[in-house]
């Protein structure tokens, strides 16, 4: 009895491997008679007692997962295509049902019932206080990236300047380091400041994933108050887009990116590049903008900017291979930059504008990209992304005479030009400052999908950066004495994830565990034991070690209603500008700095989307708290040191932020949106007397919107042209710590009410491979500040021109 038990346990083990190996994923894709992918269809399998829906993405892919082999009817539905059925046979996971349907007018689905969500959806109903911007109507216009994550409820971004300066991103009042930014998963610094966000083009970036206070466990980084998360495209279907937009301040930008892979091998090749450039001299007006006569007497002008030109220069390249069997995604790439920027003023615009001090950036990386589902068994997904190579920096600054904001030689009360007693612009003297830094970071993910209710991931973040310093005006036995500078850092983190009462309660769980090591050597004369001078090392350790933990929640209470809830205990370990300092940031070492710490909360709801025949729209809100501990941030402004050139990171204490957000999004048959936002928070530190202050140069309330409209048909047959309107509301702040309700002169430093507006249009030819755009930036002229008061361009006018192949 036990023999034939024991044969028949084998058999039913073999039947069930038989079983399980006769399944696989069905993948199609669905393209318009136009050639054009139809993004968001609704797909409906049915067959062999089995009934799945899905919708189509950005490429018009589609795929059930774990499918047994047989025959199926797939039922496709979209609002510019009547209904079609297809019958398909599935018995290998290599095919692709490829569709063609025709294009038409928007179809009337009032009688199907679509419960399939898009990839946008399945992220924001995650728990997580996230937003997700889509970029594939907004790729084809003069907006940079920048421009696209303002549109977002609680997203602030803080430029000091035109296309090429400093940038912070600002997230419920948490801003610099405090908010980290990743592409596809690596965090961007290990890049440079050569590869900016403004420098990818939206035609690039697949989606913006941006996580407010709470970050999920997969980025795997100190992330103290948010993340931005771009996800770029990585499609494996052949496709090429170029675009070229030249603009007001001499400005132009290129970008050229494509993608072809061989279908019977899977080999692929990707390549990209951008090209950006521009004077950045507009006008400025203000306190500091003046100049300065016979016996002291200052002028106030309009001076147009004299000494801001920016060019930045890059591409990426990767060979490997695409949907094999070994392998979803195998590329190895090299990625190169380089960028030129003019340097204006220092922290502020003080009255002695710079000359001739300017920053060059470069670097040269290799990567490795591997990413696998299903790899040896069922639900086992493995990725991990590398990155290794040099980044170089040079400031200089030779140029020893004062200049005005007239762009001429200053001169002194008696009327004679003078020079700077340090013989530089910035106080220090002259310099050629060099940052030579060895970067490695490497990012890695398992996770194993045990079966449609519970998911367990496992996540890991390294990043290196090995600096020397040096420079070529100072002495051999200066730069002899010159130091180096390491930091280490590893982010591990474990998740688990929950779907239960068929997926209205989702729940992730996570825990982090933070190390970072810095090493500071320094030169040093000594003596040995014989009283001979000798060079002795001084060195210089840290090694911060934490835990944080956290969780996000969301349950739909009826469909469309979803109560969201996330909470996380959160470190963020200094970073590299932050000990080591930036001379071409302008920027002054802290070797003493300690890790900030924040207990951060959010509480939403989500409603939507809700379609109601031609009408869809959203609304979705988010409560937050933010609640810091040794904050890391510039010192509090006073009046006395308002006119530095340079700044020091330092611990401003504990802080609180809390406030609420709010975003309305509706579309009207598919030709009319709108979306609105509102952002309302408190961001307040304690004084060692107990007195609670706002933390100056923070914008406290924030208003952002927009309206498109589509005309079809028009000037020739299935062409289509987009109007665009946006509008930028920022509340008055002031960049100095307030001393009193009455004291004169408060005014002096508050940034006042701006409302910035723009408008686009867009005109997509028949063939849908060239589309055409003009853009009004600030179509008023409004002044518009933004850090410390940094004057931004005021009105400004943009043509671009983009050209995409879809499939060749």
């Amino acid at each position: 009895m036990t023999y034939k038990k024991g044969h028949l346990t084998i058999f039913l083990i073999l039947l069930s491997c038989i079983a399980f190996a006769q399944q696989g994923t069905l993948k199609g894709n669905v393209i318009f008679d136009n050639n054009e992918p139809v993004l968001g269809a609704h797909i409906v399998l049915t067959g062999n007692n089995l009934t799945k829906e899905t919708s189509t993405g950005i490429d018009g892919d589609y795929s059930f997962k774990n499918i047994p082999f047989g025959t199926y009817s797939i039922q496709m539905n979209s609002l510019n295509a009547n209904s079609l059925t297809i019958e398909v046979v599935h018995n290998s996971s290599k095919d692709i049902h490829n569709t063609v349907i025709k294009f038409s007018e928007y179809q009337d689905l009032e009688e199907i019932l679509v419960k399939s969500k898009t990839t946008k959806e399945k992220i924001e109903d995650e728990g997580f206080a996230v937003n997700v911007i889509e970029t594939k109507e907004t790729g084809l216009r003069n907006v940079q990236t920048n421009e696209l994550l303002r549109t977002s409820a609680g997203v602030n971004i803080r430029q000091n300047g035109g296309l090429g300066s400093d940038v912070q991103y600002s997230l419920n009042g948490l801003s610099g380091s405090a908010v980290r930014i990743f592409i596809d998963g690596i965090p961007i610094s290990v890049y440079g400041s050569s590869f900016s966000l403004n420098s990818i083009p939206p035609s690039m970036i697949k989606r913006i994933e941006v996580f407010k206070g709470v970050v999920p466990g997969y980025l795997a980084d100190d992330a103290l108050g948010g993340a931005i998360n771009i996800v770029l495209h990585k499609g494996a279907k052949n496709n090429l887009n170029a675009s070229i937009s030249y603009g007001s301040f001499n400005t132009l930008q290129t970008s050229l990116n494509g993608l072809y892979r061989f279908d019977k091998s899977g080999f692929t090749v990707k390549a990209s590049g951008f090209y950006n450039s521009s004077d950045n001299d507009y006008k400025v007006s203000g306190r500091s903008v003046v100049v300065t006569g016979l016996g002291g007497v200052q002028t106030p002008i309009t001076a147009r900017r004299f000494n801001d030109a920016y060019e930045s220069v890059g591409g990426m390249a990767q060979i490997g291979f695409t949907d094999v069997k070994w392998a979803d995604q195998f590329f190895i790439g090299l990625t190169g930059s380089d960028d030129y920027k003019e340097v204006q003023h220092g922290a502020f615009m003080t009255i002695t504008p710079y000359k001739d001090r300017f920053l060059e950036s470069d670097a040269t990386l290799g990567s490795l990209t591997y990413q696998k589902r299903d790899l040896f068994t069922k639900g086992l997904d493995v990725n991990v992304h590398g990155v290794y190579g040099t980044r170089n920096r040079v400031v200089n600054d030779t140029m020893p005479w004062a200049y005005s904001w007239a762009g001429e030689r200053a001169i002194d009360y008696k009327g004679d030009e003078y020079k700077y007693t340090w013989l530089s612009q910035q106080e220090g003297g002259p310099t050629l400052a060099t940052i030579k830094r060895n970067v490695a970071s490497i990012r890695s993910g398992i996770s194993y999908e045990i079966n449609d209710n519970h998911k367990i991931l496992l996540n890991h973040v390294y990043s290196g950066i090995d600096r020397e310093d040096s420079d070529e005006m100072k002495s051999l036995l200066e730069n002899t004495f010159v130091g180096t500078r390491d930091l280490n850092k590893n982010i591990v983190s474990v998740t688990y994830e929950l779907n239960a009462f068929d997926d209205r309660l989702k729940s992730n769980v996570f825990w982090k565990y933070y190390q970072q090591k810095t090493v500071n050597i320094d030169p040093d004369l000594g003596t040995d034991s014989n009283g001979n001078q000798q060079i002795v090392e001084e060195i210089t350790e840290s090694n911060n070690k934490d835990n944080g933990y956290g969780f996000a929640l969301s349950y739909e209470v009826i469909p469309h209603i979803s109560i969201l809830a996330s909470a996380e205990k959160a470190i963020r370990l200094p970073d590299e500008t932050e000990v080591f300092g930036n001379d071409g940031d302008n920027v002054v070492a802290n070797p003493s700095i300690q890790p900030e710490k924040s207990k951060n909360y959010n509480l939403g709801f989500r409603y939507g989307n809700y379609t109601i025949k031609k009408h869809d729209f959203s609304v979705s809100t988010n409560f937050f708290i933010r609640d810091m501990t040794d904050r890391i941030g510039l010192p509090i402004e006073t009046s006395l040191n308002v006119d530095d050139e340079t700044i020091l990171y330092v611990n401003q204490g504990n802080a609180k932020s809390k406030g609420i957000d709010v975003q309305l999004d509706y579309t009207f048959n598919n030709n009319f949106g709108f979306n609105f936002n509102v952002s309302h928070f408190d961001l307040t530190t304690t004084t060692d007397r107990g007195t609670k202050i706002d933390i100056p140069n923070t914008p406290f309330f924030t208003m952002n919107g927009s309206l498109r409209y589509s005309f079809k048909d028009l000037i020739q047959k299935k062409s289509q042209l987009n109007l665009y309107y946006t509008m930028y509301f920022t509340d008055e702040f002031s960049y100095l710590t307030p001393l009193g309700s009455n004291v004169v002169g408060d005014d002096f430093f508050k940034v006042p009410q701006q409302l910035a507006q723009d408008f686009g249009a867009s005109y997509a030819f028949p063939n849908r491979k060239l589309v055409m755009s003009f853009d009004i930036k600030n179509i008023f002229d409004e002044a518009v500040y933004d850090n410390l008061s940094v004057q931004k361009p005021g009105r400004a006018f943009y043509l671009k021109l983009n050209y995409t192949i879809n499939k060749f």
